[in-house]
């Protein structure tokens, strides 16, 4: 018993107490005048408390192309570590904040529907999500508390029934408490009591929901018309938090069967059971306002796929919108404060921009598109979070695997280029910030322009995501998977798929896997190179010999050849072969080397020493030369072959180990990858 009764201690020992009686604080309405002078942000509204707590989180200003943009870091999901972190969706996610930024100063947005458009597994739902998350969370801080209230002691008044212990009757729409001051008072009491500052402004919008109007009428009613003992009497005001999970200021609706679904899901409905004790049916405490609309009062509403609503349903959205009132069965329109989004896909929005009759919900609606990824560097991020080594237990990941997924999946989006002679491949690379000879910011922005449609067809991270899952389960795959594991996978896929069923497109589609395959292979020829090429030592020996001979050569002068001790001429053809693998013609060969002496010259005087590393075109020209000599001299393609001798075995050991340490493959991957790029120079195909 003792040992059960110190296990619950320990856990009741990590509860904090305090912040517990703070985020259940109850007070008089007196309190809450006094918390409203203080802290004028409590009485905000919903719109206002939104966009509040997305800046909360800061805002970091960046250029891109030239064009000053805004991101958002609430979008990295800082309350889950990332779980829901939107990616690579910068402008549309500024555009929504400028949206949400204009309705909280009621510039107009706040009367309308904020609509996500885009195709399938473009993050619309997860927006959502984590608005209300975040939401929800806010609501439990300091910076982003709001209150509500209920009515008590009312046994014996008629407002409840006789049955009713506890006298008690919550706000059933978590209203704000300033909503009990009557309308026609409010203005002036606000001025006199001198609540808000020009910062934050204090208006109470609207009238209490029917059953608390029902309950505040027959209690002046009884105190004949004596508000102030109505409040102090029967008012208890306590904080509220949203959640979603409780249905307190945050709701979600999603369209079921029409057969078993009406409109009453929004705006509530009759309790039956109740109309025995009050006696009829239009009694607003015989009601429970539970709809979604209702329970999402303060707060926000997401609609999920909301153009596949009924009819009947839409034009509920009208009214809630547009005047931000709902009306429930039996009832008076009702006041609603709440930010309302929806999503859905291109198909249903066509749909309804050829319903003329649905004309009145597309001039209430702000569609803000959130298209694919397009940028491959942001898209790696996604398949990153979901597949890194840490959360996949028993596999390895081989390097460029997830990078190639998101290759193809960007690639996919994208349009042909029009204007400018450059491939789709060189096109994905300048979007991603990769520099090309020839092209500038300016014509990013150009290629940018000159697109309709881009970014919103296209594979879905979620197909790839499917596959790479497929591909870490399937039989024979060793412990590990490998960029060409996933990319057949990928290929299978088209074949069988329900949304590639244009020939066309699957066709497409096919060959991007190609162009990605091609581009791969220099990926990996280029890393096993600088894995052989790795010795700093020899690229330091080789740099050396060539300054040397440099130097030699512009000043007209003898080398002295270290084995055999006697001056030589400048050795031109070393010379050539380093310059010869950056494109230095025979023409600009001199340029170049007084170009090199210049610059250890200039660094001599700075007092700085030349490192082979120090100017970078001559340091891949080092790499590369010193690839080639140890290329043949450890018989790379031999391994191809089962017999290895013992000495260039352990040659391959070294690079094999290097390309462990340093650019992160295991035992296997490493096998592999080196046996596919010995194949390719055993068939001679090379790029330099």
């Amino acid at each position: 018993m003792t040992s059960d009764s110190s296990l619950v201690s320990k856990i009741a020992a990590l509860q904090d107490y305090s912040q517990y009686e703070d985020l259940h604080w109850e007070g008089s309405f007196e309190d809450y005048l006094g918390l409203v002078r203080e802290r004028p942000e409590i009485t905000r509204n919903a719109f206002q408390r939104v966009y509040d707590m997305v800046i909360s989180y800061g805002e970091e200003e960046y250029i891109d192309n030239k064009k000053r943009l805004i991101r958002y870091p609430f979008f990295k999901d800082p309350i889950d570590n990332g779980r829901d972190a939107i990616h690579g969706l910068d402008i549309p996610l500024m555009r929504l904040v400028h949206v949400l930024q204009a309705a909280a100063q009621g510039y107009g947005p706040e009367k309308r529907i904020i609509l996500l458009h885009g195709p399938v597994g473009s993050s619309k739902s997860t927006i959502a999500r984590l608005l209300k998350k975040g939401l929800e969370q806010y609501s439990r801080t300091p910076a982003g508390c709001l209150y509500t209230f209920k009515w008590v002691n009312l046994q014996g008044t008629g407002c409840v029934a006789a049955d009713d212990e506890g006298g008690e009757f919550p706000c059933p729409m978590h209203e704000d408490p300033l909503l009990l001051i009557p309308e026609q008072w409010r203005a002036t009491a606000v001025k006199e009591l001198a609540l808000g500052t020009d910062r934050h402004r204090v208006r109470a919008n609207g009238d209490l929901d029917p059953a608390c109007r029902f309950i505040f009428q027959r209690l002046m009613s009884r105190y004949n018309g004596d508000w102030g003992k109505v409040i102090t009497n029967h008012v208890r005001v306590r904080r509220l938090l949203l959640s979603e999970k409780d249905r307190v200021g945050i709701g979600t609706f999603q369209p079921k069967d029409e057969k078993n679904q009406d409109a009453t899901e929004l705006t509530g409905d009759i309790n039956y059971r109740k109309i025995a004790e009050f006696g009829s049916d239009s009694d607003p405490r015989a009601f429970n306002f539970d709809g979604e609309l209702n329970i999402a009062n303060r707060g926000i509403v997401e609609f999920v796929e909301i153009l596949k609503l009924d009819v009947a349903f839409l034009y509920d959205l009208l009214g809630a919108t547009q005047e931000h009132k709902i009306k429930p069965k039996k009832f008076a329109q009702t006041d609603i404060d709440e930010v309302i989004i929806g999503h859905t896909n291109e198909a249903e929005y066509n749909k309804l921009l050829n319903n003329e009759f649905m004309e009145a919900l597309r001039d209430r609606t702000i569609k803000i598109d959130i298209p694919y990824i397009t940028k491959m560097s942001e898209e790696i991020k996604i398949y990153e979070k979901d597949f890194s080594q840490e959360r996949i237990r028993g596999k390895h990941v081989a390097p460029h695997t997830l990078e190639v997924a998101g290759m193809w999946g960007v690639l996919t989006r994208l349009e042909e280029p029009k204007k400018h002679q450059i491939s789709l491949l060189q096109k994905m690379k300048l979007y991603d910030g990769k520099m090309l000879p020839g092209f500038t910011q300016d014509n990013v922005k150009e290629l940018r322009k000159e697109t309709t449609r881009e970014g919103l067809d296209g594979v879905s991270p979620r197909y790839i995501q499917d596959k790479i899952s497929n591909t870490l389960v399937r039989d024979g795959t060793e412990g590990y998977i490998n960029p060409f594991m996933v990319l057949n996978e990928l290929d299978k896929g088209l074949k069988h798929h329900s949304l590639f069923s244009d020939e066309d497109q699957r066709k497409k589609y096919a060959e991007l896997i190609g162009v990605v395959k091609s581009e791969y292979e220099e990926i990996v020829k280029n890393e096993v190179q600088r894995a052989i090429s790795a010795d700093e030592g020899a690229i330091a020996r080789l740099c050396a010999n060539y300054i040397d001979n440099v130097r030699a050569y512009t000043l007209k002068e003898k080398v002295k050849n270290k084995y055999t001790g006697r001056d030589e001429a400048p050795d031109e053809r070393l010379m050539r072969s380093i310059e010869e693998k950056i494109d230095i013609s025979e023409n600009r060969k001199d340029d170049f080397r007084r170009e090199i002496m210049n610059y250890i010259g200039a660094l001599a005087i700075e007092g700085k020493k030349f490192t082979y590393d120090t100017n970078d075109r001559l340091r891949r020209a080092l790499e590369m030369k010193l690839f080639e000599d140890q290329k043949d001299s450890i018989k790379l393609s031999s391994f191809v072959s089962n017999v290895i001798d013992k000495d260039t075995q352990d040659k391959i050991d070294v690079i094999k180990s290097r390309l462990i340490k340093y650019y992160g493959y295991n035992e296997a991957s490493a096998n592999d990858v080196l046996s596919f790029v010995a194949s390719i120079f055993a068939r001679g195909d090379v790029k330099e």
